[in-house]
């Protein structure tokens, strides 16, 4: 990994966005988008997509969408205490969240905040056993003295409270440790696929961008995919990695290559489609792994748009998805990179027409 895409890397997944705030993402993807396609295009939601033209009229339109937006929170009141009750943004397992940094979004700035806990001298002689958090027990403190306080610097409900963690090496450098890889790792991707293409025309019009809201409910993707009409589409997305468990049968394991999922509770991987990709890695020598998910992506919503879309997600296996760190591996990036860069040189109309052909 070169020292651009590092910094590329960093600067994606320090930025804070969580869904319907995703604005300074964009904002980023915008500028680095720009000179690296045609024209680019903002769906009524915020989604943002860059376009290689072709100049043939049958090209395939191929669309290959990240989503900007990570998980976080929204306040939803403040307490005489100047602390602050919330309601997740995205699912959140209540273990994790105490006792982390936060950035707190206004309308007057932003402010640091912590998420809060129980210390254990509290719970000393109470004859309680330390219990299980829920989303309710946990409050936000941003140190104010009081409500009146937090208003008058401009707390409200309705502010964005967002995960604040610097991205790191781990020490044998192999692999790293951030916030936001789901689904940074789509936007950075998408950008990495777009810089490697830009002198390279494609067999296809070449759509690549990310969607908001993924992470409530898959909504930003149906405005993108009405606007941008794709022939197919590609979800760009990080999925949970379950490799460090003692279970035999493991769904996504670290440097075992970009991940074809053939199967989630939303998407069936169309037969054909499934054949080209596996044909797309095994002739570019693309390490990939199979994945059976639990969760769905963007590729759901995409598929019953207009007359239905052959849909698929890409992507890589991280550990700890959905907390302030994740560890992903950087020859897992890499594989996905070429694997996402590959389909796009090889997607012309035989092979679209043979994937949604009887």
């Amino acid at each position: 990994m070169n020292d651009k895409t590092w910094a590329r890397i960093k600067k994606y997944t320090e930025h804070q966005g969580t869904s319907g705030q995703e604005h300074l993402v964009r904002q980023a993807l915008r500028q680095d988008m720009q000179p690296l396609v045609d024209e680019i295009h903002q769906d009524g939601l915020g989604g943002i997509f860059g376009v290689k033209n072709n100049k043939q009229i049958d090209a395939p339109r191929v669309m290959f969408a990240a989503h900007m937006d990570e998980v976080g929170f929204i306040v939803t009141d403040i307490l005489p205490t100047g602390t602050f009750k919330v309601a997740t943004i995205g699912g959140w397992n209540p273990v994790v969240i105490s006792s982390q940094r936060f950035t707190l979004f206004t309308s007057k700035g932003t402010y640091p905040v912590v998420s809060s806990s129980v210390s254990p001298h509290l719970l000393r002689g109470t004859g309680h056993a330390p219990q299980l958090p829920t989303i309710d027990d946990i409050l936000f403190d941003g140190g104010f003295v009081d409500h009146d306080e937090a208003l008058a610097y401009g707390v409200r409900p309705g502010d964005f409270i967002v995960p604040e963690v610097k991205t790191i090496l781990t020490a044998n450098k192999k692999r790293v440790i951030s916030k936001a890889w789901d689904n940074r790792f789509g936007v950075v991707t998408i950008l990495e696929a777009l810089e490697a293409l830009v002198n390279e025309p494609t067999p296809n019009t070449l759509i690549m961008g990310a969607n908001v809201q993924e992470e409530v409910g898959l909504r930003g993707a149906h405005g993108a995919v009405n606007l941008l009409r794709p022939d197919i589409f590609f979800a760009v997305d990080s999925s949970a990695a379950d490799d460090n468990v003692e279970s035999q049968g493991h769904q996504g394991v670290l440097d075992q290559g970009t991940l074809l999922r053939v199967f989630d509770p939303t998407v069936v991987t169309p037969l054909r489609l499934r054949e080209f990709l596996l044909s797309v890695a095994e002739d570019n020598h693309i390490p990939y792994q199979y994945f059976v998910s639990k969760g769905g992506t963007d590729a759901a919503a995409a598929q019953t748009a207009r007359n239905g879309i052959p849909s698929v997600a890409l992507g890589v296996a991280s550990r700890y998805i959905h907390t302030h760190q994740t560890v992903w591996s950087i020859a897992d990036f890499e594989a996905a990179k070429a694997f996402v860069i590959a389909i796009a040189k090889s997607l012309d109309n035989t092979n679209l027409q043979t994937i949604i052909g009887d």
